[in-house]
C-alpha cells in the first residue's frame, strides 16, 4: 500500500530537498577534502576525482564508506564523461614545491582541464565553479588586491607556470559564459590553512608548524617583512559554497580570503610561542618572484554574498597544529625534488 503524503498547509510547508551530482575535481586536495566532507553531509552525490599527484588517500579514507561518495582516479588533462549537475574545478599544485616540480604539466592542468571541465559544463548545462587564485595579482603594486585590479605578473618566471596557467584558465571561464551560455563561478583563493595540510607542500603555515614540532628552525625566506593574509579553511569552503548558490548575475571574478594582514617574522614567531619549541628562526633568500604583499579586498564578497572570515589567526593555528600533532608526519610522502625555494641568486650560485 503506497501511503499518500500529506497536504502542505499554509504554516507548515513540505519541503523539498535539492540533491544535486556534484564533481569535485582535485577532490582528495587539502581544499578538495574540505569541501567534499560539506558537500557529502549536504547529502548530495559527490564524485572526487583526483589523480594524488600531490594529495594522499588518507584525507577522504572517511568517506569512502559513505553511499553518496565515489572517488575516481584521473587526470583532468584527458577526456572524461561524466553526467553531473555541478563542477567544482580545484585540481591543480597549488604551492611552488608542487607546480615547479614540472611547470608544463601545471600549465596543462590549468588550461587543458579547464577546457575539459568547461566542455564537460556545456554539454550537461551543469554550474561550474573555478578555484583560481591570489597569484593572478602577482607582485601587486596595489594594496589591498580588489578584482578589479589587472596584475603585475612575470610571464616568463619560475612561478609563470601556475600564476599565467590560472589567469589562463580565467580567461577560458569568461569566453565559455559569453559564447555559449555556461553559468559559471571564480574565486580567487588567498592564503589558506587548516587541518589535512599536506606537512611538506612548502607553504608558510605547514613548513613553520612542522619545523616546529621536529625541533628544526624556522626559514624565512627574505627578511620576514613580506606580509600574507591568512584565511582558515572552515571560512574558505563558506566562502565557495556562497558563491556557488549565489546569484547568476554574480558569477565572480570574488577575493576569498581574510583580510587580516600578518608579516612572515610575525607568523614564525606565533608558531614558535603556540608550540612551546625552543626552534630559533633563521633567514634564506627570497625566491624569485616572490610577492612582497598579499591582503585581499574583500568588498564584493561581503555586498554580493554577505561573506567574511570568522575565524582569528591564533584560533586557527591551535586547530592546525593539533591537527599536525595528531598525524604522522613520517607517512607523507615527501616532495620530489625542486627548485621552488632556491632564488635567483642561489641557482647562479651566489652565496
Amino acid at each position: 500500500m503506497v501511503k499518500k503524503l500529506p497536504e502542505a498547509s499554509d504554516s507548515e510547508p513540505i519541503m523539498k530537498a535539492c540533491f544535486k551530482r556534484i564533481l569535485v575535481t582535485g577532490g582528495a586536495g587539502f581544499l578538495g577534502s574540505h569541501l567534499c566532507d560539506r558537500l557529502v553531509e549536504q547529502g548530495h552525490d559527490v564524485i572526487c576525482l583526483d589523480n594524488f599527484f600531490t594529495s594522499q588517500k588518507n584525507t577522504i579514507e572517511h568517506l569512502l564508506n559513505r553511499p553518496n561518495f565515489e572517488l575516481l582516479r584521473h587526470d583532468i588533462t584527458r577526456d572524461i564523461w561524466l553526467e553531473v549537475d555541478e563542477i567544482y574545478n580545484l585540481a591543480c599544485p597549488a604551492s611552488p614545491v608542487h607546480y615547479q616540480y614540472n611547470p608544463i604539466k601545471t600549465t596543462k592542468v590549468s588550461v587543458v582541464g579547464a577546457i575539459n571541465m568547461l566542455g564537460m559544463a556545456k554539454r550537461t548545462g551543469a554550474k561550474i565553479f573555478q578555484a583560481s587564485t591570489s597569484e593572478v595579482y602577482g607582485d601587486p603594486e596595489i594594496h589591498p588586491q580588489p578584482e578589479s585590479y589587472r596584475g603585475n605578473v612575470n610571464p616568463i618566471g619560475v612561478r609563470s607556470c601556475y600564476d599565467e596557467g590560472k589567469r589562463c584558465a580565467e580567461t577560458l571561464f569568461f569566453d565559455y559564459h559569453r559564447s555559449n551560455g555556461v553559468n559559471i563561478r571564480v574565486v580567487r583563493i588567498f592564503n589558506t590553512y587548516g587541518p589535512r595540510m599536506h606537512p611538506y607542500d612548502g607553504r608558510v603555515v605547514s613548513n613553520f608548524i612542522v619545523q616546529a614540532l621536529k625541533g628544526e628552525n624556522l626559514t624565512i625566506y627574505g627578511d620576514g617583512s613580506q606580509t600574507r593574509s591568512f584565511c582558515y579553511v572552515d571560512d574558505l569552503i563558506n566562502g565557495f559554497l556562497a558563491l556557488m548558490d549565489g546569484p547568476d548575475s554574480f558569477p565572480g571574478p570574488c577575493n576569498i580570503g581574510n583580510p587580516g594582514e600578518f608579516t612572515v617574522q610575525e607568523l614564525a614567531e606565533l608558531v614558535v610561542e603556540m608550540t612551546g619549541t625552543g626552534s630559533e628562526i633563521i633567514y634564506m633568500p627570497l625566491p624569485a618572484d616572490d610577492p612582497t604583499q598579499r591582503k585581499p579586498d574583500i568588498t564584493l564578497a561581503k555586498e554580493k554574498l554577505g561573506w567574511e572570515p570568522e575565524i582569528p589567526l591564533r584560533q586557527g593555528l591551535e586547530k592546525t597544529i593539533d591537527y599536525f600533532k595528531s598525524v604522522d608526519l613520517d607517512s607523507f610522502r615527501q616532495p620530489t625534488s625542486h627548485t621552488a625555494h632556491k632564488s635567483t641568486e642561489m641557482e647562479k650560485g651566489v652565496s
